[in-house]
């Protein structure tokens, strides 16, 4: 698979280059989200895409009914939009997505691009620069306990 990198080089959106290929070792349909603790849903271009699979759809809606946690960072928060799972959440998201947070009936947080927010199970950040916050607020609500 194919993947993109975007980055931020002063225009008024991000740019967009070619990224790494990476060997899918699962299809939507052969996932089972009982078998997982979480749920992962990175940003880019792909969230416009797989929140068309109503697979994907039924993956996101049984980490919400179970309260499982749920990261979601940029364009992700489209997959959970429109799995309308945001209602009454705080969500943060790349701005340009905010409006289908709304919609959806969550809260949009507009965060500085290197933070990230997290309310109850679902943690959130605008763009990879978030990814330290965001990371470090998931393994809080993962319960994971880091030690040096």
């Amino acid at each position: 698979m194919r993947t993109a990198i975007h980055d931020f080089e002063g225009d008024q959106t991000y740019s967009e280059r070619r990224g790494h290929n990476f060997t899918l070792n699962a299809t939507f349909d052969q996932v089972k989200p009982e078998d997982y603790d979480a749920l992962v849903i990175p940003g880019g271009r792909a969230p416009e895409y797989i929140r068309l699979i109503p697979r994907v759809i039924e993956i996101v809606h049984h980490f919400s009914k179970a309260n499982k946690p749920i990261a979601a960072l940029c364009h992700g928060a489209q997959v959970l939009a429109t799995a309308r799972v945001l209602e009454g959440k705080k969500c943060s998201a790349y701005p340009a997505t905010g409006p289908d947070v709304t919609l959806a009936g969550g809260t949009y947080v507009n965060l500085p691009m290197t933070d990230a927010i997290a309310d109850g199970n679902l943690v959130t950040g605008p763009a990879w620069p978030a990814h330290p916050a965001w990371l470090a607020k998931f393994l809080t609500v993962l319960g994971t306990k880091i030690e040096v």
